[in-house]
């Protein structure tokens, strides 16, 4: 699939929830500086399959390589510090903070020197909604825009990879669209994109690739349009809006 090196691999990934596993020999990888997307029906593991790759579960089996190296047990701190970035579904805002003190929080693993002004600036400039409400309570923002804070805290160490789970959930039409469109244009300045997405077809029109997930297994992948083009052999209509 990759036309580029790979920035993350799984290897026959084995992983769940106590005595469930969820994930059963899942394998693929992620194109460096692209848009990657995995859909599939509800319990397929898509999500399981980000946390396992941001170390959130411990495998039972397989490996997990970034960026060309092993990465297999590391913790997500450590992830954090190397260049991956986690976006969780739903909302996970401070929502009594301050805008830009929830932005901040994202140099919480940053080195010894991280100029973070300068990187606050860099990522304000980047979502001027953000900038503009810099000084309000995180909870009096809209659904889209807590979104948005979060993809700019995540970004406050420039990360390599982003790992996002379902950023379409709560929004409005214009907000996914709004949200999509951010994530292209960060694919545009080199960042790589593992997303995952229950809006299967609005999301695989922004993607360059995209991964069908069933039962913790890989049923189909390939490029954006061959997925859309055989998403009714794995979906029924009214689950790919």
């Amino acid at each position: 699939m990759d036309a580029s090196p790979a920035i993350l691999e799984l290897e026959d990934v084995v992983a769940g929830y106590g005595r469930m596993t969820i994930l059963n020999g899942t394998r693929f990888s992620v194109a460096r500086g692209a848009i990657t997307t995995i859909v599939g029906p509800n319990g397929a593991g898509k999500s399981t399959a980000l946390k396992a790759a941001f170390g959130l579960l411990p495998l039972q089996r397989g490996r997990v390589r970034f960026d060309g190296a092993e990465a297999t047990g590391l913790s997500p701190r450590r992830l954090l510090e190397l260049g991956v970035c986690y976006v969780p579904q739903g909302r996970n805002v401070f929502p009594e903070l301050s805008v830009r003190h929830n932005i901040e929080l994202g140099a919480v693993s940053a080195p010894a020197g991280f100029d973070i002004e300068a990187r606050l600036e860099r990522v304000m400039d980047r979502f001027p909604v953000l900038r503009e409400k810099a000084r309000a309570q995180a909870s009096t923002l809209s659904g889209g825009q807590q979104k948005l804070l979060e993809i700019a805290r995540g970004l406050l160490l420039d990360p390599k990879l982003i790992l996002i789970d379902e950023p379409s959930i709560g929004l409005s039409p214009m907000m996914v669209q709004e949200t999509f469109a951010i994530l292209q244009d960060l694919r545009a300045k080199g960042v790589s994109i593992l997303m995952v997405e229950q809006n299967a077809r609005s999301a695989l029109r922004f993607s360059d690739y995209g991964i069908v997930l069933e039962l913790g297994r890989i049923r189909f992948e390939g490029t954006a349009a061959e997925v859309l083009a055989r998403l009714d052999r794995f979906f029924h209509p009214a689950e790919t809006t």
